[in-house]
């Protein structure tokens, strides 16, 4: 992670001291068209309860900047180490994921005094002579690692409230990003020698580095995603029922799950419908698809006799289309870079205990926060998992 802030400059760190205050702000901004019985619902081990996201991104600002950097600082309670660390086995015992919505306690409002107590002790630390430039770096991880989670936040809700029969709208007036979705047409790119990975003086996650040099083949690449329509036709012609255009582990998915469409999308009174977080709604057929997992991508890029992008290619490619609406599928394993070096302590395992088993996205989506994207940012998920804003972008 790196970091361009002068701490000889006052006003640099009152910068980073707002920024703090905003994205902490914007978390609860997500959460306030929710119902108190809506921060604890947990339907499926991927989805945590908005409690937890809420009381998760305190702990690690506690945990890994207050405690060993504030002198004299008290923890609002011992026992939440043990509720809000997700996955660092560094820092101790914790409530396994799929328990997470057992938890009535902490209350929706012991939460948010968790939130406002931590936050009142940051802005404290920020504005003293403890805070030191060699914080910074984590203060960073911790605001990113934050906007991470509004993502998750507004993903998870969607889905608890996607999930309800009752279809619940997230609020009124919900308007997501429509696209301007033109001819399919395919870009050529030339064979040669590409570099990837991050490079500047900004914030990256240890996943973006090093920046190396890749050799590609010539290739071809979608200037745009693959439309609802589109996808639709791939459905009508029985792909969901035909095993050449999928892989042998998807196939199997298929026929356990008895899977027929993209998530939120419900045949009702002889016509699909899909639900977005502005309730039960007509599908526009225009719009960027949405809710694929990477078994069903692959599908649909073997039935139209194309496939995935390599990661590699759409960075490489990613200059000479729009992007950001959707995270999409590349056909590349999620692995470190060459000269990838896992940081020490927690911190380390923020990444690198990932590389495993798991495809690479990239881009971003509608719910991604604003000034969290950037085209060398390595997003992952498991094959079988369509609960992200997922797309599709064709290569060949």
């Amino acid at each position: 992670m790196k970091n361009s802030i002068d701490y000889s400059n006052n006003t640099a760190r009152q910068h980073l001291a707002e920024k703090y205050a905003q994205i902490r702000r914007h978390s609860e901004e997500i959460c306030k068209p929710l119902s108190t019985e809506d921060y604890v619902v947990q339907p499926v081990a991927d989805v945590s309860p908005p409690k937890w996201h809420l009381g998760h991104t305190t702990w690690f600002f506690e945990t890994f900047i207050l405690l060993p950097h504030f002198p004299g600082y008290k923890l609002f309670n011992p026992q939440f180490n043990f509720v809000f660390n997700s996955y660092y086995e560094t820092v101790g015992a914790r409530v396994i994921r799929t328990d997470r919505g057992n938890l009535s306690r902490p209350s929706v409002s012991e939460v948010y005094k968790y939130r406002k107590y931590v936050d009142e002790n940051m802005c404290r630390y920020l504005a003293g002579s403890s805070y030191t430039e060699d914080v910074e770096p984590l203060l960073q991880l911790g605001l990113n690692h934050e906007q991470q989670h509004q993502e998750l936040l507004l993903t998870d809700i969607k889905y608890i409230l996607g999930h309800n029969p009752l279809f619940p709208s997230y609020k009124e007036n919900v308007m997501p990003k429509k696209s301007d979705n033109q001819e399919f047409k395919m870009i050529s790119v030339k064979e040669g020698v590409y570099e990837i990975g991050y490079q500047g003086n900004g914030f990256s996650f240890d996943n973006e580095l090093g920046r190396h040099k890749v050799y590609l083949n010539e290739f071809e690449i979608a200037h745009r995603l693959v439309t609802n329509g589109e996808y639709l036709k791939f459905m009508e012609d029985g792909a969901y029922s035909d095993f050449r255009y999928w892989h042998s582990e998807g196939w199997e998915w298929v026929k356990q799950q008895q899977v027929k469409a993209p998530m939120y999308w419900y045949f009702i009174d002889g016509k699909w419908m899909h639900y977005d977080l502005a309730g039960l709604n007509d599908i526009n057929w225009n719009d960027d698809l949405c809710h694929v997992n990477f078994f069903e991508a692959s599908a649909f890029a073997a039935w139209k006799g194309m496939r995935l992008p390599t990661e590699a290619e759409w960075e490489t490619a990613s200059h000479l289309f729009n992007w950001g609406s959707r995270w999409e599928w590349t056909n590349s394993a999620y692995l470190p870079y060459p000269g990838y070096k896992k940081e020490a302590g927690a911190v380390g395992e923020y990444n690198g205990k990932f590389m495993v088993n798991q495809m690479v996205l990239r881009g971003a989506s509608e719910v991604t926060p604003i000034g969290h994207s950037r085209n060398t940012y390595r997003n992952f998920f498991q094959t079988h998992l369509k609960w992200q804003y997922t797309g599709i972008r064709l290569a060949k």
